[in-house]
């Protein structure tokens, strides 16, 4: 036990830091005596464990040395390339360490903080002694060699083994195309005949610079300059006058020609030149003087225009030459702006040539039709001269786009409201709108293109429905259409009644119109801008503006009350199919038996015909239309006393016949006042509203943004009127309560 505390009490004196280690600022009292200590259990257990741990070995860096960074800053001289390497780096092992700088470099130089730094050479590697552990930074002055061919100087450079390295050269002369490989160029300039760039190198690799330079040579005479010129000229006969456009070829056989003159017609201006080529371009003296950048080009092309005011009627091409030109070759194009009849004169050698044989850049130019083409070979002894002549005709405007035609259904309600769909089957080739004057009081309440609708657009001047929308593309007709609501005024027991419609700036080759107004009315004395469609004489197309209706034009008009009087000399009567339904549209024959004179008519809308002048005699009637038997009368006519008579067609083929033979007289009365009688009837029930008014009614119930209390029962009267163009359509009529 005691030679334990004996122990305890010597490591206690050794090492008293131990029992002072919770408080640094305690001051160790002085070694007392050797004797006995206490010392706790894990004190001394602690102390036994220090006692036996081995000391720790230092740990050594895997590389005595590193290379950060190499900057490398060089000029070049007259014969060599000199400059400075810098390099930073850090010694990594304790004491002296070798570090190898450069190789392949002649170093002038070795500083370290401005002090000399010896070097030591081993198979061409310099290399330095320097001590650490301590950062470095070394300074070498170096130089290499030069190599200078013809037009190319280059040098070799090696790259330190650096983490990386920079290069900033600088060289003699204005040189953009300097190359380094391996290596990026970062950033370069010229300045007062110095040029400077930086590049970064790929550490550890030599690095192959290069560049071109121009060679001082001793300065030789000029040789004598040749060239040839090939011109193809572009002539464009306009209103004000003479455009020209030359595309001018010029070939250099020998020399280097700083400028090339073209003499200037006498009164043309110059209004352009250009070319790849051309530096600039002046106009001295009547000459233009064209200077290119390099003279040493063996090729030039000048784009040339000018152009001249004239008055007159013809006038003679000019023939652009350049000066001193051993060979002028070249095109004539002729072209004339609007509509021109131009004739034209050639001589001196001009020939005649076809338009697809000219030049495909001189026709690009082109921009209207082509009048004529020629090709020309100047000789010393001629001269080629071009004659024009033209005469000019006014210009017709282009309709960008046409109504082919206009089906309008107008409903007229006892307030003397009216609501008007417009149906148009436009054929338009850039048109976006349809401009369209309204009558004071009316309001536009839908439209539509091809199907979908569109927004109509208040404009100051008027209102404008559009013709076209986004995404749609027409290649043929199609249908624009739109509903407006007039006020009007309210019917009175009875009176007048005026309808219009509005001014359209597009123009409408047929205009239908269907007028719809209530039963309670009875109308008459219809005037206006349209006619009646009754009055139209056949063939003629359907007013009643239903595209599912394949009728014709009398169908859907009534027949008048008049009876039907002949002046004599007149030979007509009325044709009815076997239901009594008139048959517009047949073809009567009337021949004389006697001479066999012939003489054909038609019958109007009414199913009527007339045929006048026709003398008294045996007389055939043939009455013929497809799908129908043909009906021959024969019978003896007395021109006196013209009667007409009806003809009543069956259904068949034109190869039946069915002939009447009338022993004296033509066909009584009271057989053509049967007929008409019938035909009346049927008449009257055209006076049906036709599907274009059920369509209008149906879309004012939920479709129409308004309430109109439309007429479900009522007429239909019809008119047309050809060839509206901003203009309105007016019908007029007296009413009165039936």
């Amino acid at each position: 036990m005691k030679k334990i505390l004996s122990t305890l009490l010597t490591a206690c004196l050794l090492f008293p830091e131990f029992l002072f280690a919770g408080d640094k600022s305690v001051a160790v009292p002085p070694v007392p005596s050797s004797g006995n200590v206490t010392l706790p259990l894990d004190a001394y257990n602690r102390l036994l464990e220090l006692a036996d741990k081995p000391a720790r070995k230092p740990e050594t860096p895997p590389v005595p040395y590193t290379l950060k960074r190499a900057d490398l800053k060089f000029h070049v001289a007259s014969e060599s390339v000199q400059g400075t390497v810098q390099l930073q780096g850090e010694i990594l092992h304790k004491g002296m360490t070798k570090v190898p700088l450069t190789t392949g470099m002649a170093i002038l130089d070795a500083r370290q903080e401005g002090k000399s730094l010896p070097l030591e050479l081993e198979g061409g590697t310099h290399a330095a002694v320097l001590g650490g552990p301590a950062d470095f930074a070394v300074t070498l002055d170096a130089g290499l060699p030069l190599s200078i061919e013809a037009g190319r100087a280059s040098f070799t450079l090696p790259v330190p083994s650096a983490g990386s390295a920079r290069l900033i050269l600088s060289l003699p002369g204005d040189h953009t195309n300097v190359r380094i490989s391996p290596g990026l160029i970062t950033s370069g300039a010229s300045e007062k005949g110095q040029t400077t760039v930086e590049a970064i190198l790929v550490p550890g690799q030599n690095a192959s610079i290069w560049w071109t330079t121009r060679e001082i040579v001793a300065p030789t005479a000029p040789k004598e300059v040749r060239f040839l010129s090939d011109v193809k000229t572009l002539i464009t006969v306009s209103e004000a006058g003479l455009r020209i456009t030359a595309l001018a070829d010029i070939s250099v056989v020998q020399g280097e020609p700083e400028e090339f003159h073209l003499p200037v017609p006498a009164g043309y201006e110059i209004t352009g030149a250009t070319g790849a080529s051309l530096e600039s371009a002046e106009v001295e003296s009547n000459v233009l003087v064209l200077k290119v950048r390099t003279p040493a080009q063996k090729s030039h092309q000048f784009l040339i225009a000018m152009e001249k005011s004239i008055g007159d009627t013809k006038a003679d091409a000019p023939f652009l030459s350049f000066q001193n030109a051993q060979r002028e070759t070249g095109e004539v194009l002729v072209e004339g702006a609007g509509t021109i009849d131009l004739s034209s004169t050639e001589a001196g050698g001009l020939k005649r040539m076809d338009f697809k044989e000219t030049n495909p850049y001189l026709r690009s130019l082109a921009r209207f039709p082509l009048q004529a083409a020629f090709r020309y070979h100047k000789q010393p002894n001629e001269q080629p001269s071009l004659a024009l002549a033209w005469t000019r005709f006014p210009d017709s405007s282009v309709l960008a786009a046409v109504v082919e035609r206009a089906v309008v259904t107008t409903l007229v309600t006892n307030e003397g409201r009216s609501l008007t769909e417009v149906k148009l089957t436009v054929k338009n080739q850039a048109q976006p709108f349809l401009k369209v004057a309204l009558p004071a009081g009316a309001s536009i309440l839908s439209a539509e293109v091809a199907g979908e609708k569109v927004k109509p657009v208040e404009g100051a001047d008027g209102n404008r429905v559009p013709l076209l929308r986004a995404g749609f593309r027409a290649s043929d007709a199609y249908n624009v259409s739109f509903v407006f609501m007039h006020a009007g005024a309210p019917f009175a027991k009875k009176g007048g009644s005026d309808i219009s419609l509005p001014k359209m700036d597009v123009p409408i080759d047929l205009l239908q119109w269907e007028v719809f107004l209530p039963a309670q009315y009875k109308v008459k004395d219809f005037g206006g801008d349209a006619i009646a469609a009754n009055l139209l004489p056949p063939p003629s197309e359907d007013v009643s503006g239903s595209e599912n209706y394949d009728g014709d034009l009398g169908r859907a008009i009534s027949v008048s009350d008049a009876e039907m009087t002949l002046l004599p000399g007149q030979l007509g009567g009325l044709v009815v199919d076997s239901t009594g339904a008139i048959v517009p549209g047949a073809k009567v024959t009337v021949r004389q038996t006697e001479t066999g004179a012939m003489r054909d008519v038609m019958t109007d809308n009414s199913g009527r015909w007339i045929a006048s002048n026709m003398p008294s005699g045996d007389i055939e009637v043939r009455v013929s239309k497809s799908g129908f038997q043909s009906n021959v009368r024969r019978f003896s006519y007395d021109g006196s006393r013209p009667t007409p008579f009806g003809t009543a067609l069956n259904v068949g083929s034109l190869a039946q016949t069915v002939t009447i033979e009338v022993s004296s007289g033509a066909p009584s009365v009271s057989e053509y006042q049967r007929v008409e009688r019938d035909a009346k009837k049927q008449a009257a029930e055209q006076l049906a509203a036709s599907a274009n008014v059920y369509s209008l009614q149906q879309r004012v119930s939920g479709v129409l943004p308004v309430r109109v209390d439309v007429p479900r029962a009522g007429n239909s009267y019809h008119f047309v009127r050809p060839l509206v163009l901003d203009e309105e359509t007016r019908v007029t009529f007296t009413y009165k309560l039936k």
